[in-house]
């Protein structure tokens, strides 16, 4: 088993190297400007006087003529005589100012001014402060680019650390999101260290495992079931057949075996629907088979007929034009038959209009009708309408789910005229 240090412990120490890093980073750029600034300020300054005092001696030859630095100047008078003092200077009482004024090469230069009185003397001294300024924005524009420069640098080891954060989760999904595409269980854990990520790997092993089993579990009793109910299905229409073919059988007997056959047949039909379901697969006929709607919708209206009894209502079917879709008929037949057999079941009196074509089957009823609210949360598993007091609020959750298999639509809504229309529309995916 790999050992790597915990996730957070990894977070904690890459950012406190990143800071203490580009810390000093910084502050060895810093001491490098300043050092190289104050350098190249005093070599500048070296290098103009040392120029100022080659003219000097060029215009005064003498060995005792006096000179003078150009970077200051002292001036030095009786309090209240001020007459070989500039008149810039004379305003300022003691003190030392930051002025401009024009030197002797006719160039505006910063400078500072000190300036000392008592009631002896007035005192002046003049210092050029160019060649600072000078630094101060070299210094200034240095900084600026170092900031730009550490926040790039930044940038760039902070996208590489959280790279080298986050691989173990990045990998981790990686292989999730292949596992989930495959379909086949597998093991994560062994791919990663003893960390966080290791440990969300090892939970992630656990629930895989309890959910392939609970999946394989119902795999098994949907196929058991499917299995031992067909067969007395099987058993109950092969009987009921062989009593049809009897000659001697009177008819109201023969009307209840018929009754018995669509009962079993439509028992197939729901079994094969909901194992559909169970299954989330959607199952086409083979070989480009199609339905024909038409003859599904007649089958379901006489399989529930039972639903109407003695009940005043006209069934009315109406084929505007043939429909087939690519589905079984199993399908279709258990969608129909939940939308047909409510509006049986709902309508006291009055009729049912069944309308085929357009890519549509309609069903509309003179019954009670449903609220324009509880339209949709028909739908619903386990939700009946207001106006209706039976049923336990399934088979149109049934038809919901089925419509969501195949890409069909299913809806329903108030008639103005009174009672309810529900409407299945076919498409193909």
């Amino acid at each position: 088993m790999r050992y790597r240090r915990r996730l957070r412990s990894r977070i904690i120490i890459s950012f406190a190297l990143f800071g203490l890093g580009l810390t000093a980073l910084f502050a060895v750029a810093t001491i490098y400007m300043r050092t190289r600034l104050e350098d190249q300020l005093v070599n500048s300054t070296l290098e103009r006087e040392i120029r100022h005092f080659v003219e000097f001696k060029r215009a005064n030859p003498d060995p005792a003529a006096p000179w003078a630095m150009s970077l200051y100047q002292a001036q030095i008078v009786r309090a209240g005589r001020s007459a070989t003092v500039p008149l810039a200077w004379q305003k300022y009482d003691a003190g030392v100012y930051d002025i401009e004024d024009i030197d002797r090469n006719g160039v505006l230069r910063p400078f500072k001014l000190a300036v000392y009185k008592d009631a002896d003397y007035w005192a002046y001294l003049w210092f050029d402060v160019s060649s600072q300024k000078l630094g101060e924005r070299q210094l200034q524009v240095a900084i600026a680019s170092a900031v730009f420069v550490f926040a790039l640098l930044s940038l760039l080891i902070g996208f590489w650390l959280s790279a080298r954060v986050m691989s173990p989760l990045v990998d981790l999904a990686r292989r999730v999101r292949a596992l989930s595409q495959s379909g086949q269980p597998g093991r994560l854990r062994m791919h990663f260290a003893n960390d966080e990520v290791g440990q969300l790997a090892e939970a992630l092993d656990d629930y895989s495992m309890r959910l392939t089993e609970m999946v394989q579990r119902d795999r098994e009793f949907n196929a058991d079931v499917s299995h031992e109910l067909r067969t007395p299905l099987a058993v109950i229409a092969s009987t009921t057949e062989l009593l049809q073919a009897s000659s001697d059988l009177a008819d109201k007997p023969r009307e209840r075996l018929k009754r018995i056959e669509r009962a079993v047949r439509q028992c197939s039909e729901l079994i094969d629907a909901l194992l559909l379901l169970s299954r989330r697969e959607r199952q086409a006929p083979t070989d480009g088979e199609t339905t024909d709607v038409a003859r599904v919708v007649e089958q379901v209206v006489d399989s529930q007929r039972p639903h109407l009894g003695n009940k005043p209502i006209e069934v009315r079917v109406d084929i505007d034009q043939p429909l087939a879709v690519p589905a079984p008929s199993s399908v279709v037949a258990v969608a129909l038959s939940n939308l047909i057999g409510n509006a049986f079941k709902y309508t006291p009196a009055g009729e049912v209009i069944i309308t085929v074509g357009h890519g549509r089957v309609s069903v509309e009823d003179t019954g009670p009708g449903i609220a324009a609210e509880d339209a949709e949360k028909l739908f619903e598993r386990g939700v009946r309408g207001t106006r209706q007091g039976k049923g336990g609020g399934l088979g149109l959750a049934i038809v919901r789910r089925l419509c969501e298999l195949y890409g069909w639509q299913v809806s329903l809504a108030p008639r103005p005229q009174g009672g309810a229309t529900a409407t299945l529309r076919f498409s193909e995916r």
